[in-house]
């Protein structure tokens, strides 16, 4: 009979409509699949440069991630390359039950450290946003331009 057709050693007849809804599910269920295995591959990197008052006080250089949005960060680099100072404060905050809290704070010297930062160098999950902020203790770092480059996965 027109669309039914026998399973080798069965008896039992399948319709064509019954092998169509299977395949569709199977399609539906290989997309969902990807869609995750496709975040695996990470956005493209974001990279650019804030410059600020440095000395003036603790400055933004950076916020990553969105709220309410669930990223992985892999990694955080910043380049403290045009800077002099000899304390470079790096601080990190994100919301912790609602409230923004400082959750990482490190002193570098521009003048023996890399000019190369790794402050992220693994993965880190994050929900909302994560604000990164420095201050230098040189006047001379006013105006200057710090480098910043990040590694995010949709999550």
């Amino acid at each position: 009979m027109p669309g039914e057709f026998y399973v080798e050693n069965k008896t039992e007849k399948v319709s064509l409509e019954a092998v169509e809804s299977s395949l569709a599910g199977l399609n539906t269920k290989a997309d969902a699949i990807k869609a995750r295995t496709d975040n695996l591959a990470g956005e493209t990197p974001w990279q650019g440069e804030t410059t600020a008052d440095w000395q003036m006080g603790e400055a933004n250089l950076v916020s990553i991630g969105a709220a309410s949005v669930k990223n992985k960060i892999h990694d955080l680099t910043l380049s403290i390359h045009n800077l002099v100072g000899t304390q470079v404060r790096v601080r990190l905050y994100k919301k912790v039950n609602g409230t923004e809290r400082k959750v990482y704070e490190q002193a570098f010297d521009a003048t023996t450290d890399p000019a190369g930062l790794p402050i992220i160098n693994g993965s880190w999950a994050i929900h909302d946003v994560l604000r990164v902020t420095m201050q230098s203790n040189d006047a001379a770092d006013n105006g200057k331009a710090v480098d910043f480059d990040y590694m995010l996965e949709a999550m």
